[in-house]
């Protein structure tokens, strides 16, 4: 048992031991079971106790026999929202062998935080960062070129040095005091490669650290006198061979819950309407961005099916949105908006049903919308290529 942040006691298991150089003792790396590896960290021996009696873990989790009693949608809502894990036995053989090999490559976090810009930032996962700056408790990273440091005497030093305000590339969205910026990994290599170093902090999947060429980055900032200051990205490849639209996306923690990840989700979708394609996120999605989609797909159907007045079909969806016809029905689904009959996905709705949904905060327009009006960009002309390359990027 350990007692975490909270003073709530919970099964864990430990994995890895240190010495805590400040507290001069051992320190001791652990996970808590039914809990998303984000929550792992490292703590000292006192908030161990080795063997409990009478007391019960208070994980929030253990549904024991209520499984039976709610519906498939409830409990997949209920372990989105409390970032329930699947385990081995509820995944295919293929994805419980990679997930056991990440696991295993990834399981010890040694960078605890980051200092970037005015953000002292609780990490989530392991990062490769070179050998030397990834066993630091604490990295210090330049919040413009993104250069990452052991010392915060080097960090003030480099802060008077650095003349760079702004991410690379292009301003290709700008609406009050937000920008957009596109970078190619092809002309920005070194940008690309640390700013894929920080996003593996707070992303578990994520696989791709070095070979960022093929691929294209959005870079989500807020502008003031001091310059354009990171709030989140996506990333996307050139060419995808399974149509997604977006390979990696991340908001930082400090901006969380603000509406950043929406807009993101959205631009990405606004690129695609003028690319004249559909598109979807790579997977596997984050807990996190498994339901900011989910919410975001939902909101931008309930709005078309309150307003349309006829018929409409999943096809006419995915023109309308450049949503796939795969994420629309499956959005539908968890709405209860969609049945099938006679071989095919029939949409079924009230105007009941519709403004029902549209009053759940779940479901609510988002806080920041996409003005096409402050866009300035045009979709790459396509090259046709005897050979693609394609690579992982999750």
């Amino acid at each position: 048992m350990v007692r975490r942040a909270d003073n709530t006691w919970c099964q864990a298991e430990v994995i890895q031991k240190r010495v805590n150089e400040v507290e001069n003792q051992y320190e001791y790396y652990v996970h808590y079971e039914n809990f998303n590896r984000r929550l792992d960290e490292w703590v000292l021996r006192d908030r161990i106790m080795a063997s409990y009696d009478g007391m019960e873990a208070e994980n929030g989790h253990d549904l024991g026999d209520s499984d039976r009693k709610i519906t498939r949608n409830q409990k997949r809502k209920h372990d989105e929202i409390n970032h329930v894990q699947k385990t081995y036995a509820e995944m295919d053989p293929t994805t419980a062998a990679l997930e056991k090999e990440h696991e295993a490559l990834t399981k010890v976090k040694y960078i605890d935080r980051i200092q970037i810009g005015r953000f002292e930032i609780d990490t989530w996962y392991f990062s490769p960062y070179p050998e030397e700056y990834g066993k630091c408790p604490k990295l210090w990273l330049c919040e413009f070129c993104l250069k990452y440091m052991r010392l915060e005497k080097t960090y003030r030093y480099h802060q008077g040095e650095c003349n760079i305000r702004q991410p690379a590339g292009k301003d290709i969205y700008r609406k009050g005091n937000l920008s957009i910026y596109e970078v190619d990994g092809k002309d920005y290599k070194l940008y690309c490669q640390n700013l894929c170093l920080l996003a593996k902090l707070f992303l578990d999947h994520k696989t791709l650290y070095f070979d960022v060429e093929p691929f294209i980055f959005y870079i989500l900032c807020e502008v003031d006198r001091y310059g354009a200051h990171i709030v989140g990205y996506f990333s996307k490849e050139k060419e995808s061979p399974d149509g997604n639209n977006v390979a990696c996306i991340l908001t930082l923690p400090p901006y969380q819950r603000k509406g950043y990840g929406k807009l993101l989700i959205a631009f990405s979708y606004e690129l695609s309407k003028l690319e004249q394609v559909t598109g979807s996120p790579e997977k596997p999605l984050s807990d996190l961005g498994k339901l900011s989609y989910r919410s975001y797909w939902s909101w931008v159907l309930l709005e078309i099916l309150r307003d349309f007045r006829g018929t409409l079909s999943i096809k006419d969806l995915s023109g309308m949105t450049s949503i796939t016809q795969g994420d629309i029905i499956s959005t539908l689904q968890s709405l209860n908006l969609v049945k099938y009959w006679k071989g095919q996905h029939v949409i079924c709705v009230t105007p009941k049903l519709i403004e029902e949904h549209l009053k759940s905060s779940e479901y609510k327009k988002p806080r920041l919308t996409v003005d096409i009006t402050a866009l300035r960009w045009t979709p790459p002309k396509k090259v046709n290529k005897t050979k693609k390359t394609s690579i992982s990027h999750s």
